[in-house]
């Protein structure tokens, strides 16, 4: 029987096309034991979080029983936002984040990506949350797993040294941490 693993996208115009990459990558170093769905989630510009909460919430409900979550960038905020803002029907194995924006301002359209202050005691207290940052990312700066750190401190962060935002198109290492969850 197959592992279900969901992957949500990053954002921009060509978020679905660049993060497929990232899911060839994860799905050859996971190999045949599991599987990846990878929806395309439309945007909605005129919706405070791009209408993505919603996609993100109908996605999770189609995973049986138990499922590994990944997400890239400003899938990974808003995956980290739903799963705070919500109960989940089945359990994840693990919560895998990629890249992850801290969103703070006050800027309109900073408020529908914004977090809850009170998010990390919200979260699902079965899940393992692990964080993956790159320190040459030029678009989510690096002091934002840091920020995610303080934030979650029983959660797993690994820092790389290098692979940009998106990590040389290599989850190697993601892989690593999902075999050692799921087994």
């Amino acid at each position: 029987m197959s592992k279900q693993v969901l992957f949500i996208q990053g954002g921009g115009n060509d978020g679905y096309d660049a993060d497929a990459r990232l899911v060839d990558s994860l799905q050859q170093a996971l190999g045949v034991p599991y599987s990846i769905r990878y929806p395309r989630l439309q945007t909605d510009e005129s919706l405070p979080d791009f209408g993505w909460l919603r996609q993100i919430g109908d996605e999770l409900e189609k995973l049986s029983d138990e499922g590994i979550l990944v997400a890239h960038s400003l899938g990974a905020a808003l995956l980290l936002r739903y799963l705070s803002e919500n109960k989940l029907s089945t359990k994840a194995y693990g919560v895998f984040l990629l890249a992850t924006p801290f969103w703070t301002g006050q800027e309109d359209w900073v408020q529908g990506l914004t977090l809850q202050a009170d998010f990390a005691q919200c979260l699902p207290p079965a899940s393992r949350f692990f964080f993956y940052h790159c320190r040459d990312d030029e678009e989510v700066p690096f002091d934002h797993l840091t920020t995610y750190r303080k934030k979650l401190p029983t959660a797993m962060f690994r820092e790389i040294d290098r692979g940009g935002h998106q990590f040389e198109n290599s989850l190697d290492v993601v892989a690593q941490d999902i075999k050692g969850q799921s087994n």
